[in-house]
């Protein structure tokens, strides 16, 4: 399954992408939010990629997650995914990462609105859902300025280096962008 917006390609992840992805798990700046934590080595980065692949042969598949890159090199620049509910809730909850050398490019916002549309018109979801770290402010921009609301605060639910973080709970419904 590959997806693709004006400057960036979805692309399902393989065993080829761990080099990539340790990198971008290696980073403080992306580890700030992040309830993993910085990976102590390859090992550990294929500990979580491992199920994520599995979860490819699954059938009904609940559970997409890809690597992102610039259609213009197929660099990698970070990964994004989306979960999905029990048929008969027809919701999604989508999820990125990128890079720190590419924020403030826009690119977070692009793959965002390439989650979204990609549950509505691929996935036929009614809801798609986020959630972000109270504090991670670049993140929360990025959820509202592609339609998302807030709709409420998941207190101490995330565990981040050692301590319990609040959580916002985003959402968007199917129409919610015609009717802005």
């Amino acid at each position: 399954m590959t997806y693709q917006s004006e400057r960036l390609r979805l692309r399902e992840i393989s065993f080829d992408d761990l080099g990539d992805i340790h990198h971008l798990h290696s980073f403080s700046e992306v580890d700030e939010f992040n309830t993993l934590g910085i990976p102590g080595n390859l090992d550990e980065t294929k500990e979580y990629l491992t199920p994520l692949i599995q979860a490819q042969k699954v059938t009904p598949r609940k559970s997409f997650f890809w690597k992102i890159e610039l259609l213009a090199t197929s660099a990698f620049i970070g990964i994004a995914g989306m979960t999905l509910s029990l048929d008969r809730f027809k919701r999604g909850e989508i999820y990125y990462k990128i890079l720190p050398d590419q924020w403030g490019k826009g690119y977070a916002t692009e793959i965002g609105s390439l989650l979204i549309s990609v549950g509505f018109n691929e996935f036929s979801l009614h809801r798609i859902e986020a959630g972000v770290a109270t504090e991670n402010v670049r993140s929360i921009k990025v959820l509202e300025k592609i339609g998302m609301k807030r709709e409420g605060l998941h207190r101490r639910i995330l565990p981040i280096r050692g301590e319990w973080k609040d959580n916002y709970h985003y959402g968007i419904v199917e129409g919610d962008l015609k009717d802005n």
